[in-house]
């Protein structure tokens, strides 16, 4: 699909966010950016970090989708650059979860972690979420933030975890955190920050 069709799609439901898609893999950007516009979202992608962090000052997205391991900037620096100067909102995309990975994810603070290879149906549904949670998290018009924290939520990176460990789609691997929830009698937040935790811990104790 090219640019002026994504951009007709987007125009055809304004209002839904625009959304910065940035990887170095032009297919993977190109699926994806589709996706969304065929969504409803207003669409600009990058393939490249430096282009991502021109787009983002210019257009200042309501979020962006960035992928970890690209040539030059990585997707870790775009998002301490969104997250430092502009107070833009990330998702990682990635096909890698190693521990240190993921410890990086958490610390870096994305509202959620999608692993390749990606769908629309996994795609669309979180960027939603997303959006939602940074709409909640807005200061209320009596100045009070109804949420300091817009990582509070450990849920959504625990899944990503989960799913690139076992091999699971989104529905099973969330299956799984709430099982094992059940099995230590812990709320399911309480159980995605034991996952984090423990991935952090194997990140601190890698040669």
């Amino acid at each position: 699909m090219g640019d002026n069709a994504c951009m007709d799609a987007a125009a055809a439901a304004h209002g839904k966010g625009r959304i910065l898609v940035v990887d170095d893999d032009r297919l993977v950007l190109a699926t994806v950016s589709h996706g969304l516009a065929q969504a409803g979202y207003e669409v600009i992608d990058a393939d490249n970090g430096d282009d991502a962090i021109l787009l983002a000052r210019e257009h200042r997205p309501a979020l962006a989708l960035l992928d970890i391991r690209m040539e030059g900037k990585s997707g870790f620096d775009v998002a301490q650059t969104l997250r430092d100067a502009y107070r833009i909102p990330f998702v990682f995309l990635s096909a890698f979860a190693d521990e240190a990975t993921m410890a990086e994810v958490q610390r870096l603070g994305a509202l959620a972690y999608l692993v390749k290879p990606l769908d629309v149906g996994q795609i669309v549904p979180t960027v939603a979420g997303a959006l939602a949670r940074i709409a909640a998290e807005r200061p209320s018009p009596a100045g009070e933030t109804v949420a300091d924290d817009p990582t509070a939520d450990p849920v959504p990176l625990a899944i990503g975890v989960l799913m690139h460990r076992h091999a699971l789609a989104r529905a099973a691997a969330l299956q799984r955190l709430e099982r094992m929830a059940v099995e230590q009698g812990i709320g399911l937040a309480a159980q995605a920050e034991r996952l984090l935790a423990a991935v952090e811990e194997l990140a601190r104790s890698a040669p």
